[in-house]
C-alpha cells in the first residue's frame, strides 16, 4: 500500500460518522431549536418558552452556541473516545451554568412571583450529552476506582455549582428555599425507607436463600410465592397492608408505641421489604449454585463441616452474585419509596404528589431529581463494589 493510500485510509477513518453520534447530533439539533427555558408569571400558570437567543444575553448566547457546535461536531464524527468524554462533561457544565444565568437574566428585579424553569430544549441537550458521556464511559471501560472517582468529581462539581448561587433563581431552587427543612426531613425518611427495607431483606433473604439452596424440595414453592408478591402493583400492596397493620396496632400491646400503624412508615417499610426479597433470595440461590464443585470437594477433603464450608467457601464465592441482587433491590427501593408518600410514609414522594396536586411541576422535580440522582449514584457505587469483589487478586 502506498503512503498516499495509507494517509487516505486514515483520513476517511477519521471523517467517518459515529453511529450513535448521528442520533446524538439529531437530538442536539432538536434541543437547540426548542425553548431553552420557560418563563411563568407565577408558579402555577402556564409558561412561555424562551429560545436560546431570548433566554441569555448576546455574549452568553454566542458562547453557548459555540460550545454546542463544538459538541455537535465531536458527537457526530468518529474521534478519540477520551475527547468525547471530556467534551461531553464540558458541555454539560456549560449548560448547567447557562440555565442558571438564564434565570438571572429573565427574572424581573424585585419580583418574587415569577418562575424560570429549564425548558424542553435544555432537557434534550442535557440528555444528548449525557448519552455521549455514558457511551464514552462504556467504551473506555474504566476500573472501579476510576468510576468512583468520576462520580465523586461530578458530585463535587454539582455541590460547588449549587453553593455558588448560580442556580438560585431557578424555580426548583426557589421551591427548595421555601421548604429546606421539610426537604431534608423527607430526605432522611426516604433513605430510612430504602436502606432500611434493604437491610431487613438482607437479614431475612440471605438465610432464606441458603435454606432454598440446601432444601431443593421447597425451593420452587418459596420462589413462586415471592414471584407472586413481585407481580402485585406497588400501590395495591401498600393498600393491602393498611388493614392488617391497623389490626396489629390496635390489638397487639406495644405495637403502636414502636410505630406500627395502618398508614405511615410501617406499611411502606413492610411493602418495600416484600419487594426486596425475591432478588436477594434468588441471587443467593444462584450464587451458591455457581460455586465450583472442585472448591467444595477440596473443602471436604480438608475435613470441613457443612457450616464451615458455607462460611469459608460457599458464601465468599457466591458473594458477588448476592451483591448484584442487593444492587438491584437498592435501586428499585429508592424509586419505589417515592410512592410511600401516598400512605403517609414520607420521602421525596411528598413533593412529587404535592406538585401534582398543585400543578406545580417544579415541586414535582424537587422530589424527582434527588430520587433519580440517588438511584444513579447507588447503582454506580454498587456496580464498582461488585467489580472489585469479583476480580481475583493477582499473585505478587
Amino acid at each position: 500500500m502506498s503512503v498516499a493510500e495509507a494517509e487516505g485510509g486514515k483520513r476517511s477513518s477519521f471523517l467517518a460518522f459515529d453511529k450513535l453520534g448521528v442520533l446524538i447530533a439529531l437530538i442536539i439539533v432538536a434541543g437547540a431549536l426548542m425553548p431553552f427555558t420557560i418563563f411563568r408569571a407565577n408558579r402555577i400558570v402556564l409558561g412561555e418558552g424562551r429560545s436560546l437567543i431570548e433566554a441569555l444575553d448576546p455574549v452568553m448566547t454566542l458562547v453557548l452556541c459555540a460550545v454546542l457546535i463544538a459538541g455537535f461536531v465531536v458527537a457526530l464524527w468518529r474521534v478519540d473516545t477520551r475527547a468525547k468524554l471530556v467534551v461531553g462533561f464540558m458541555v454539560l457544565a456549560v449548560l448547567a451554568i447557562n440555565v442558571g444565568l438564564s434565570a438571572d437574566y429573565l427574572t424581573p428585579e424585585e419580583n418574587n412571583f415569577s418562575r424560570i424553569s429549564p425548558g424542553a430544549g435544555f432537557w434534550l441537550l442535557t440528555f444528548a450529552f449525557a448519552l455521549m458521556v455514558a457511551d464514552a464511559l462504556t467504551r473506555l471501560r474504566f476500573k472501579a476506582w476510576t468510576r468512583l472517582g468520576i462520580l465523586a468529581a461530578v458530585a463535587a462539581a454539582v455541590a460547588v455549582l449549587l453553593w455558588s448561587g448560580t442556580l438560585d433563581n431557578l424555580s426548583i431552587l426557589r421551591e427548595y428555599a421555601t421548604r429546606a427543612d421539610a426537604f431534608w426531613q423527607e430526605a432522611r425518611m426516604h433513605l430510612l425507607l430504602a436502606f432500611g427495607a434493604v437491610a431487613i431483606a438482607i437479614l431475612v433473604g440471605v438465610p432464606l436463600g441458603i435454606f432454598c439452596y440446601r432444601t431443593p424440595s421447597v425451593r420452587a414453592a418459596i420462589l413462586n410465592v415471592l414471584n407472586i408478591v413481585q407481580t402485585i402493583p406497588s400501590i395495591a400492596l401498600f393498600g393491602l397492608l393498611i388493614a392488617p397493620l391497623a389490626w396489629v396496632a390496635l390489638h397487639v400491646p406495644g405495637a403502636r408505641a414502636i410505630g406500627i400503624s395502618g398508614i405511615g412508615t410501617a406499611p411502606a417499610l413492610v411493602a418495600l421489604f416484600f419487594y426486596s426479597l425475591l432478588p436477594i433470595v434468588a441471587n443467593t440461590v444462584v450464587g451458591l449454585q455457581s460455586v465450583p464443585e472442585a472448591a467444595n470437594d477440596a473443602a471436604k477433603g480438608m475435613g470441613m463441616t457443612d457450616r464451615q464450608r458455607l462460611w469459608a467457601v460457599e458464601l465468599p464465592l457466591a458473594f458477588p452474585v448476592i451483591l448484584t441482587g442487593i444492587r438491584i433491590v437498592l435501586v428499585q427501593d429508592i424509586g419505589l419509596a417515592t410512592i410511600a408518600a401516598l400512605i403517609g410514609g414520607g420521602g421525596f414522594g411528598v413533593f412529587v404528589f404535592q406538585g401534582i396536586g398543585q400543578t406545580a411541576m417544579d415541586l414535582v422535580l424537587l422530589g424527582a431529581v434527588p430520587t433519580v440522582a440517588l438511584a444513579f449514584a447507588a447503582a454506580v457505587v454498587l456496580d464498582a463494589i461488585v467489580e472489585m469483589v469479583s476480580t481475583p487478586e493477582r499473585p505478587k
